[in-house]
């Protein structure tokens, strides 16, 4: 059930990796692709799951050559689509792959590839840390709020990052508080527009 008129109005296509396991789901995923490449939209992935990677893995590879402009993925995940342990041989392999990739590393931060360059973006610790839950797909969310309002790309890691380092201090993965409350006091500290 795709809202095509949706699609060709979107600024991002934004794909859960997850949802892949199921055949129809999977058929709407490349047909929304399609029509949004189409109208010269950019289609993002989230992998979601190493798991749901382990399981298809060329299936997954043949949609972000053919179709993603912008992939998250956490560490576990790009290592399991590349089928190595070694980050930086993961790295290199998705670099040429997509516009961006952005690769969560936890406590450690994320990288942020293109073909030209690697940007590291640190990690807010907003509090202690609570529980994990949600906070590649807050980062994600975060990173694209940034990404359509035409911030350059290190912010919108900068972005992904704040709300990840906040969602991590709380049970589960829907704040307590307003993330665009805690982005905007972030963005004016930084003197971000």
């Amino acid at each position: 059930d795709l809202d095509l008129e949706i699609i060709k109005r979107a600024k991002v296509l934004y794909l859960e990796g997850y949802l892949w396991d199921n055949p129809s789901a999977k058929n709407a995923f490349i047909a929304a692709a399609k029509i949004a490449k189409e109208n010269r939209k950019t289609v993002a992935l989230s992998l979601s799951d190493s798991f749901c990677v382990n399981r298809h893995r060329e299936s997954f590879i043949s949609l972000i050559n053919n179709h993603v402009d912008i992939l998250f993925a956490n560490e576990s995940e790009i290592k399991s689509l590349y089928k190595t342990s070694n980050l930086d041989i993961a790295l290199d392999k998705v670099k040429d792959r997509c516009q961006i990739s952005a690769i969560t590393l936890g406590a450690k931060g994320s990288i942020l590839l293109t073909k030209q360059n690697s940007i590291s973006i640190k990690p807010y610790t907003l509090g202690p840390l609570v529980d994990t839950t949600g906070a590649g797909d807050i980062y994600a969310g975060g990173f694209l709020k940034g990404f359509t309002q035409g911030l350059d790309i290190f912010e919108c890691g900068q972005i992904g990052s704040v709300c990840a380092g906040h969602i991590v201090t709380q049970l589960g993965p829907r704040t307590q508080e307003s993330l665009i409350t805690i982005v905007d006091e972030f963005l004016k500290l930084n003197n971000i527009n």
